[in-house]
């Protein structure tokens, strides 16, 4: 199938915008410049040689006239001086010779054989500032040389160059104003990429007025958005304060007692506490992380402490670096190791670095998880215990949920699929890769 239009259009504001502006631009010249040289080489030039045409005759009738060429030509001197001419005995037939890039040429040649009878040759290539015209005579050939200027008009181009050259600068000129319309614009995309990244930059609303209510509205947006972030916090900071403290009271009165039933009930209660934890860190996501750049060799060596010798993980380049919130980032691997060391017995950490992308790879030997519960499987508090062996222990649903959220923060994606490589769940973590 053959790309359409908009295959070919440029895929930014600026270039779309500098597209709008060329485009008239050259289309206008091309048609002034059509235009002009229809008019001017053609319609001038053939007015310039019928000007002249009455004296070429005039000059060949008085050689006629005559008694041989010579009394001819020593008679028609006046006229050749009044006309600019120059003759001189002898020429021969043959075919008209001009330039290709001689647009006026043709023009002369038709209109010098229209209206001159016995034309045998036109000469416009051996010296482009000279035509030379051979004439058939009734005592023999005669051959008429005169100026370009005669017939042609003088520096014809010199209208094309100025179109041109006016042109370019006001283009030019165009384009340094069009920058300045469009940095606005690329400093308000800017900033709505970096807040969707879990930046907070330093914005500004400038430029047109358009402009500038788009950027309010994103401000007044970000700040909506903070303010949501910051009472949820303070929200579930509290609730988090008063969950624990019945469950410490629970546990204190529990663990006075000594009986089977007091031992389950503990246990149901420290299930209870943990599922809080990973609540009030689902719920809070990265509020107290910055942004900042992370070594990628120390930040993966980081994640084995707690893989007692179960996690491989793959070196990667020397001084690579990626500029995320590491505690976060940190939080989101480790709930997807924490999983693949649940369901099975090793898993591999590795990192795939492109020039706009980084992919986080989790992979175990487990059972995996099918292909249709996937999508279900990183909803929060989903649990896919009847896929995975339950007998490892079951979860509180919230592991792939915290990580798709925290790449989601990040700009990326969390991607689940089959190991080629261990048999079991693979699961990606996908970052657009930021310059330092």
């Amino acid at each position: 199938m053959r790309p359409g239009l908009k295959f070919w259009l440029p895929r930014s504001l600026y270039g779309r915008a500098a597209l709008i502006l060329l485009l008239p631009v050259i289309l206008l010249q091309v048609i002034v410049s059509v235009a002009f040289i229809q008019r001017h080489y053609d319609g001038v030039t053939r007015q310039m040689t019928l000007n002249l045409v009455p004296g070429i005759a005039e000059v060949r009738a008085t050689i006629n006239e005559a008694s041989d060429m010579t009394q001819g030509l020593r008679d028609a001197r006046a006229l050749l001086t009044a006309f600019g001419l120059v003759a001189e005995a002898g020429g021969s037939a043959g075919p008209d010779s001009r330039n290709f890039i001689d647009l006026a040429a043709g023009r002369l040649i038709e209109t010098l054989r229209e209206r001159l009878p016995d034309v045998l040759q036109v000469d416009l290539a051996s010296n482009r500032r000279i035509v030379s015209l051979a004439l058939g005579t009734a005592h023999g050939p005669v051959t008429l040389t005169f100026s370009r200027r005669l017939v042609t008009a003088s520096n014809p181009h010199q209208l094309l160059v100025i179109m041109a050259f006016a042109s370019v600068l006001l283009t030019l000129i165009s384009f340094i104003y069009l920058r300045n319309q469009l940095r606005p614009v690329r400093l308000l995309a800017r900033a709505a990429e970096a807040f969707g990244h879990g930046e907070t930059l330093n914005y500004k609303p400038s430029g047109s007025l358009e402009v500038r209510a788009a950027g309010m509205a994103f401000l007044e947006m970000r700040d909506r958005i903070e303010r949501q972030i910051e009472q949820r916090t303070l929200m579930l900071s509290g609730v988090s304060h008063d969950l624990r403290t019945p469950l410490t009271r629970m546990k204190l009165s529990l663990s006075l007692m000594d009986d089977p039933e007091a031992r389950a009930m503990m246990r149901d209660v420290d299930d209870m506490e943990r599922l809080i934890d990973e609540f009030i860190a689902f719920a809070r996501g990265d509020q107290d992380d910055d942004v900042s750049l992370v070594d990628l060799a120390t930040f993966l060596a980081d994640r084995t402490r707690h893989a007692n010798g179960r996690l491989t993980v793959d070196p990667v380049p020397d001084g690579a670096t990626l500029r995320a919130r590491p505690i976060a980032l940190g939080r989101a691997l480790d709930n997807l190791i924490g999983n693949a060391l649940r369901y099975g017995n090793r898993a591999t950490l590795s990192a795939a670095l492109g020039e706009t992308w980084i992919t986080f790879t989790v992979e175990d030997d487990g059972p995996g998880i099918p292909e249709a519960d996937r999508e279900r499987a990183v909803r929060p508090f989903v649990r896919l215990d009847g896929a995975r062996n339950q007998d490892k222990g079951t979860g509180s649903g919230l592991g792939l949920a915290i990580a798709s959220d925290i790449a989601r923060r990040h700009g990326g994606s969390l991607r689940l699929g089959t190991s080629a490589r261990m048999g079991g769940l693979r699961a990606e973590i996908v970052l657009p890769r930021q310059s330092a």
